[in-house]
């Protein structure tokens, strides 16, 4: 009950502090509905976890204010998709091997379709944008469509959300973690399935099982890790982002095989050692092998990391300092501002202040807000501009130089390359772009102070950084 309890509240927790946190315990769920299905747990024990999960979805959606997004998330989906094909197939563990596996496939198929059509009803009662935005960005993702949104083409230009260079792989290689973690998960990998064919081949469960067996992949926890570094693997090779996820993983799951003498028995006795007793010789690599690792790592990095210490320095944007003293002494407590969702992001945090938008990704509402106050940065007219703002009861606009007179490699993915093509303020002419409007681009054309800018818009603070410029609540259309 304690451990339950325990789960309750830890899950709870993780769901509301991080907005992301459902897209975590989806893949949990998916490694728990590999576990039940191919019978390598209890089906209590995966019941009880999912009655943990729902639990805990449910207080989430309340504490967070009937949060829409975890009604259509897929957690909730494959939760209800479980619990109901469970119930119509409480018979799917039994059989000989090729009725259990077209057992198994219908069980995933009623699990999937049942989800989708959850989901499918939850968006027709309650409209949730989230779940159709998601969809349209993986789509562009794979390449499966084009768009011209910006919100989009914005955060397929994220790095996060970037396909991993070889770098990262490289580091892991250097940092001798990557071949051991390629170890680990082919010896774990291959007991496991092992492990799947003897229990859908009809041998029960092994509750005593000891160190001579040398079957890593019977053991419950290990199976379970498998499925899940599995599943942050793919992931990683997709998103960049996640290997902030997968690679703490990475780390605790080869430290963990390495020192199993569990994992090395599975190895002898697949080899079938027989000149030294296996059980003696497991025991020694399990604590000889991390030792050796822990020696060259420390005799490799250790020099390394001292002298980056030594190097210490601290971070100091003197423009940033400068603008937010003068929010602090300068700008009205209630005021509101708009800008970039990083520099409200520190504005928020650091002055206090009211600000249009955050740096959160996941919410459609809070990027399609930002999309608006972007619009400062594309070739619209002053007029259109000011109504945009005055429509998130804006009182400040800041204008970035950086984002203004942005130049990256990466192609297309300006701020003012993506509004524009969103916008349609793009010719193609003989295999070449560009931007076109009958305006200027605003960022540049209001710093220029004339009419009709500086009727809508008066500077009331500047640095070679930012210019802040107070959107006016009576329009002077004075030259």
């Amino acid at each position: 009950m304690f451990c339950y309890l325990t789960m309750s509240i830890t899950t709870f927790t993780f769901l509301l502090l991080w907005e992301l946190a459902h897209y975590v315990l989806f893949v949990q769920g998916l490694c728990l509905l590999l576990l039940d299905s191919l019978d390598l747990v209890p089906r209590r024990k995966t019941a009880d976890i999912q009655k943990v999960y729902l639990s805990s979805l449910f207080l989430a959606y309340l504490f967070q204010f009937q949060n829409a997004s975890l009604l259509s998330s897929p957690l909730l989906s494959l939760l209800i998709g479980s619990v109901l094909a469970r119930y119509f197939q409480r018979r799917m563990k039994m059989g000989p091997l090729l009725a259990r596996l077209m057992k198994l496939c219908l069980h995933f198929y009623l699990v999937f379709t049942t989800g989708i059509t959850f989901t499918y009803l939850v968006k027709k009662v309650s409209p949730a944008d989230e779940s159709d935005f998601l969809l349209n960005f993986l789509e562009v993702k794979f390449g499966l469509n084009s768009t011209t949104d910006f919100v989009t083409n914005f955060l397929l230009c994220q790095d996060g959300l970037q396909t991993p260079g070889q770098d990262l792989f490289l580091r892991l290689t250097q940092a001798s973690v990557l071949p051991f973690y390629v170890l680990v998960l082919s010896i774990c990998l291959l007991s496991t399935l092992q492990t799947i064919y003897r229990r859908l081949s009809g041998q029960p469960i092994t509750t005593d099982l000891r160190l001579e067996d040398g079957r890593v992949g019977e053991q419950p926890a290990v199976v379970y890790h498998v499925f899940h570094t599995l599943f942050f693997g793919f992931l990683t090779l997709l998103f960049d982002g996640m290997k902030y996820v997968w690679m703490p993983y990475v780390c605790v799951f080869t430290a963990s095989g390495v020192c199993s003498p569990d994992l090395w028995m599975t190895v002898f006795r697949w080899l079938k050692l027989k000149s030294v007793h296996p059980v003696v010789l497991s025991l020694i690599l399990s604590m000889a092998v991390p030792t050796i690792i822990a020696f060259s790592l420390w005799r490799e990095f250790y020099p390394r990391v001292l002298a980056e210490l030594a190097d210490l320095q601290e971070f100091y944007e003197p423009d940033t300092v400068e603008l937010i003293s003068w929010i602090r002494s300068q700008a009205p407590a209630a005021a509101v501002f708009a800008g970039s969702p990083q520099l409200l992001g520190t504005l928020k945090l650091c002055a206090g202040s009211i600000v249009t938008s955050l740096p959160v990704y996941t919410d459609i509402s809070l990027l399609r807000r930002t999309e608006e106050t972007y619009q400062v940065y594309s070739m619209r007219s002053a007029d259109d501009v000011y109504k945009r703002l005055t429509a998130q009861k804006a009182n400040y606009v800041i204008v970035e130089e950086s984002i203004c007179n942005e130049l990256t490699l990466r192609k297309n993915c300006r701020v003012k390359d993506l509004l524009d093509v969103s916008n349609q303020h793009v010719v193609y002419d003989r295999g070449q772009t560009y931007s076109f409007s009958k305006h200027g681009r605003f960022c540049q054309e209001v710093k220029m102070n004339y009419s009709p800018y500086t009727n809508y818009f008066t500077r009331v603070f500047w640095n070679r950084s930012f210019h802040v410029y107070r959107v006016n609540a009576v329009v002077s259309f004075q030259s």
